[in-house]
């Protein structure tokens, strides 16, 4: 029983956050990338790290860009030690963050018929369709598709990339 109403509470708390970024894409056209993030809580490590990474102003500017963005549950998947490291080397912070960005507006039709994309930071995720799901590098899943804003597009993930 309990691990019934554990499965609920839990099925629950993704349709929330599922809800929570789904119903932001309506009102984020005239947003750029960088307000969106800044204004979803979903979002908050992200924040965090485009702010200590000195981001904020690349991802206001005109792109466009697409954004694979990690959300807090995707950033807790790092172990707290690792991640505080991270945030605090601007530069390996500054190479992770550009590996989830390409350039262009890349919309969720367009992703599903590529193998790969090239990063800004230089090096491809790969891209492949799994029962339906968009996977990148084999481990992180895309969960909401096409949040349109105003200098790009966001694609919400729930695992962090790492580049190689």
């Amino acid at each position: 029983m309990k691990l019934r109403t554990l499965l609920v509470v839990g099925s629950l708390a993704l349709a929330v956050l599922g809800l929570t970024l789904t119903n932001a894409q309506s009102t984020t056209q005239n947003q750029t990338i960088a307000q969106i993030v800044a204004t979803n809580p979903n979002f908050s490590t992200l924040l965090a790290a485009v702010q200590a990474a000195g981001l904020v102003e690349t991802l206001s500017g005109p792109g466009p860009f697409t954004v694979f963005a990690p959300t807090n549950a995707a950033f807790a998947k790092i172990p707290k030690a690792d991640l505080d490291k991270l945030l605090a080397d601007k530069a390996a912070l500054t190479k992770v963050l550009t590996y989830h960005v390409v350039a262009g507006r890349v919309p969720s039709s367009q992703v599903v018929t590529l193998k790969e994309a090239k990063t800004v930071q230089g090096q491809s995720v790969t891209i492949e369709v799994k029962d339906g799901k968009v996977i990148l590098n084999g481990n992180s899943t895309v969960t909401v598709v096409d949040i349109q804003a105003s200098n790009g597009i966001i694609h919400v993930i729930d695992t962090v990339l790492l580049p190689k």
